[in-house]
């Protein structure tokens, strides 16, 4: 853990920038924002991208501020009316890659490496493998068919040096421009070629799968300057306070980049997006405040789900679908199968890069050597797919034991893979690659220059020395592993398996475990004492624009691992129409019935839902269910890729599968479903607000995505970035209706006079008490505060997740509040206030009684009003 040199935010919020929502539109609701409580504005890429992004993540120039936001002038009159109203700026950066852009000029540096090859300056910014076979040359998967078919659409332009494929631009190497074509396309230092040849032929590392996406090396010193510089002059001149590093396993050495990068801000308050699985722990040598916080989402999402109710959910699931084991019958073998065809296929390419590494080092040493390619692939591929985590971080020596049992039990299992045991020994090999060990057992990555191949090389005193190459061969492979690895464990469980396996889409989530979706609140204690004890500012979430669905679709489908039967006889009900009859004759080519399809399309719509609690609701009005649904459900079956897929699409199936939205779950068959919601609308609330409540209560630093201090309801992207509407009114009201405003109450808290409030009243009013306090007191909650578990005693005590801050607050949620119902409601529980006191209730102001330290309240009085309470000593 690192502490921040500045004090550490007390709470964020997320807003997504877009030329529809730039700068001067942030700047409007900064004074709003203000008034919620939050400390500082959480902002999402602000450097130059590709023109018209709706999310930035696509950089193209590191220097500049986005023009089409407002440029460097707008942040910097954002952040001057952030400041007059208290508030600092968090920025969102993308250190791992960037654009391949269709006109590839508008990236100057990938623009001079493809004119000047491996001899431009700028050839050490890219992850390019130039030995990688095209001749030494890069290759760009850009063409719409082969080449022989696409020359035709190739357009030279020699006065400006210039190759043109429709929209896309090209620097010609100099000297080529009058050269005949298929000499001029054979004398250049990229390869255009057909996009389907990215898979297999790919010779840079790009984001995940994505090839517009180009990984960038920001190891090298010269390359970190200069892709940050910008963003640390903004530091340096007060504009920007805090970051948050996109997806840092990515990067060769996520320690080195951490290190280097706190030491260049002076220690500024920084989170990374790490997604941690199971009980894995965030490096505590990473010099940052923490992760982003889907590790706190797994851990708030799992006290809502029923285990017992989970399981019977599956057994209807797996009544109503039939599945396949490795087709969303079974979560594991879903998972080992997703991972198997997206590393042989998909990552194809970079097991490639590595293959080709390995070979290298096997045929200097002959102790290893004799290992053929097929069993160097098949070690590469069986040891991947073991991997429970995201990656292993061979460079960091904290991690060092654990990295090495891990990928230990992984080489026990790749051994099995192998019918010869004397070729298994390729695992041993790429075992002690992985971990970057040299063969005299030393480490490789302390003594590697850089990358085996490419313009380092000229920095190198001997680049010949074999005993040189081989530690940049060694230490090239353990980062390159750690690389894929994390590629194949995001794009085989969240952007496969995910979609495979829909018993319960709450649980699919990014940091979830569908497997076991219910954590209990000791899990959620043990976790928050441990955050508290060794990052107390990490950050904590919700909501983000990569969740596949807003926390509040995800209350409202976990009530439903309480009422499993119910879901059952709602489907049922609906007959065959509840079923996707894909197979219809109109559509000949569509396949059979997809069950699973149906059932993943009646939970999205049922998640969803519609803005029935009032105006005040964020997201669409009542009717564009269908519209809204129907994407989401698309991306979901493209994404599991069993019928239809992203570059293998099936029309005739996508075409089903949209009708069957539009007249199923968002259509006139959908009022059981409709009916069941009205039911089940007193637990959802529990839900949401218990949800929100402990979000901003529990330690770390909470950040709000844009909307969500109402109710929001989202699906997966691009329906989570459309821009946010904002309802100051409703602030405005609710501190107008306080007895004495919000100023009568010394800790922030607002009032709760007036009429009765809708669940988006409610919530607003529940955010606004937990930031208001936040921001009063910090000593409460931050590094300086303290956690404690508060424990309820009676019958129903396991319904209740309580906890105090610093001896001053106390939060008490009600969890599974439909069996709790069910089985009779609290009785005699109860929940002994803690010590000190008086004790009173922060969310509905001076109204009840005060109460005593050490008392034993009955929980039905404590949450007569509300399934939530928050209580400050006075």
């Amino acid at each position: 853990m690192t502490q921040p040199s500045s004090p550490s935010p007390t709470a964020t919020y997320r807003l997504q920038l877009q030329p529809d929502f730039p700068f001067s539109a942030a700047e409007r609701v900064v004074p709003h924002l203000a008034a919620l409580g939050v400390s500082h504005l959480h902002l999402s890429p602000v450097l130059e991208a590709v023109p018209g992004s709706t999310h930035g993540y696509d950089v193209v120039d590191h220097a500049e501020v986005r023009a089409e936001l407002g440029g460097e002038p707008g942040l910097r009159a954002l952040a001057a009316t952030a400041r007059a109203h208290g508030l600092g700026l968090v920025v969102d950066i993308v250190p791992n890659h960037m654009a391949v852009p269709g006109p590839t000029f508008l990236n100057t540096p990938l623009w001079e490496v493809l004119r000047d090859g491996p001899a431009s300056p700028y050839a050490r910014w890219f992850d390019v493998d130039w030995d990688g076979g095209h001749g030494s040359r890069l290759l760009l998967p850009v063409l719409g068919g082969r080449i022989g078919e696409e020359t035709r659409h190739l357009r030279v332009e020699p006065e400006d040096g210039v190759l043109r494929y429709h929209d896309k631009a090209f620097p010609l190497r100099p000297g080529t421009e009058e050269l005949p074509l298929p000499r001029l396309l054979e004398a250049q230092w990229y390869r255009l070629a057909w996009w389907r040849l990215a898979r297999t032929e790919l010779n840079y590392r790009r984001f995940f799968t994505i090839s517009d996406l180009i990984g960038v090396r920001v190891e090298e010193p010269a390359v970190f300057e200069a892709t940050h510089a910008t963003v640390l002059r903004l530091i340096r001149e007060g504009v920007i306070d805090g970051l948050r590093i996109d997806h840092p396993d990515g990067l060769a050495d996520p320690t080195g980049y951490l290190a280097r990068l706190a030491e260049a801000t002076g220690g500024r308050w920084t989170v990374v997006e790490k997604i941690l699985t199971g009980e894995e722990r965030l490096p505590g040598s990473w010099a940052c405040a923490g992760t982003t916080g889907y590790d706190a989402l797994r851990h708030i999402d799992g006290l809502f789900v029923c285990p017992q109710g989970a399981g019977r959910l599956f057994s209807h699931y797996r009544d109503f679908v039939t599945p396949l084991a490795d087709e969303g019958g079974d979560w594991e073998e879903t998972v080992r199968r997703a991972a198997y065809e997206v590393v042989s296929h998909d990552l194809a390419a970079e097991v490639e890069r590595l293959v080709r590494t390995a070979a290298r080092i096997s045929a200097r040493d002959p102790r290893p050597g004799d290992h053929a390619s097929w069993a160097l692939r098949h070690a590469i591929q069986e040891l991947l797919v073991r991997l429970p985590v995201y990656r292993p971080y061979a460079a960091d020596a904290t991690r060092a034991v654990q990295d090495a049992a891990m990928l230990g039990r992984a080489a026990v299992g790749a051994r099995t893979a192998f019918r010869v045991p004397e070729e298994a020994r390729a695992v041993d090999l790429v075992h002690d690659l992985a971990l970057g060990i040299c063969a005299d057992g030393d480490a490789a990555l302390a003594e590697a220059a850089g990358p085996a191949d490419g313009p380092d090389r000229a920095d190198d005193p001997d680049p010949d020395d074999p005993d040189r190459a081989d530690r940049r061969d060694r230490a090239d492979f353990a980062a390159r592993f750690a690389q894929t690895a994390s590629a194949l464990h995001a794009k085989s469980v969240e952007d496969t398996a995910f979609y495979r396996y829909p018993v319960l889409l709450s649980a699919c989530e990014v940091g979830g475990d569908p497997g076991e979706p219910a954590l209990g609140p000791e899990a959620f204690h043990a976790y928050c004492a441990r955050i508290q004890r060794d990052w107390p500012a990490t950050g904590t979430v919700l909501s983000t624009h990569d969740t596949k669905r807003s926390a509040d679709v995800r209350a409202r489908i976990a009530v439903l691992s309480e009422c499993p039967d119910r879901w059952r006889d709602v489907l049922a009900g609906i007959g065959e129409d509840a079923v996707c009859g894909a197979g219809a004759a109109l559509l000949p080519g569509a396949g059979p019935a997809d069950p699973m399809v149906s059932w993943l399309a009646w939970q999205t719509a049922f998640g969803l839902g519609t803005p029935a609690d009032g105006a005040a609701a964020m997201g669409a009005p009542p009717g564009d269910s269908w519209g809204r649904v129907a994407p989401a459900v698309l991306k979901a079956v493209r994404e599991a890729g069993l019928r239809t897929s992203w570059t293998e699409p099936n029309a005739q199936y996508e075409e089903a599968v949209t009708e069957f939205v539009r007249t199923g779950p968002c259509g006139a068959t959908a009022a059981p479903l409709a009916a069941l919601a009205a039911q089940l609308a007193p637990y959802i609330r529990a839900n949401i607000l218990g949800a929100a409540l402990l979000h901003l209560t529990m330690p770390g630093v909470p950040d709000l995505y844009q909307g969500t201090e109402l109710t929001y309801s989202a699906l997966v992207d691009p329906d989570n970035r459309r821009p946010a509407t904002f309802r100051p009114e409703l602030l405005a009201e609710l501190d107008g209706g306080a007895d004495g405003g919000v100023g009568a109450w010394a800790d922030g808290g607002p009032g709760g006079g007036g009429g009765p409030l809708d669940l988006a009243g409610e919530k607003l009013r529940l955010t606004v008490a937990a930031l208001r306090l936040r921001r009063a007191h910090p000593e409460w909650f931050g590094a300086a505060g303290s956690y404690t578990p508060v424990y309820a005693e009676g019958p129903a005590a396991e319904h209740c997740v309580a906890f105090c801050r610093g001896g001053r607050v106390l939060t008490v949620v009600t969890r599974l509040s439909l069996r709790l119902v069910e089985t009779g409601g609290w009785w005699d529980t109860g929940l002994r206030m803690p010590p000190g006191g008086p004790w009173r209730d922060a969310l509905t102001g001076r109204t009840g009684r005060a109460l005593p330290g050490g008392e034993v309240v009955g929980l039905s009085e404590l949450l007569s009003r509300s399934p939530v309470g928050l209580f400050v000593r006075e």
